[in-house]
């Protein structure tokens, strides 16, 4: 059975990560998201925040901190 998916947006972090980066499709029963960025790993969660882009809902997963990837 496949599990169900959600259309998320990621706010906030750094300027530079790209848009194309920003938008993601991850499972329904995703708290928090780890996205690999340069040397390290962003940290975003959900608030309960979505928003409409396009006639899409997406939960807005807001950037919570950065981690380095361990050596």
């Amino acid at each position: 059975m496949k599990m169900s998916q959600l259309k998320v947006i990621l706010s906030g972090g750094p300027r530079d990560l790209p848009e194309d980066d920003r938008k993601q499709l991850v499972a329904r029963s995703t708290e928090k998201i780890k996205h690999r960025w340069g040397a390290g790993y962003e940290h975003f969660v959900h608030d309960g925040e979505f928003v409409t882009v396009d006639g899409e809902e997406y939960a807005v997963y807001q950037w919570e901190r950065r981690t380095a990837i361990a050596e």
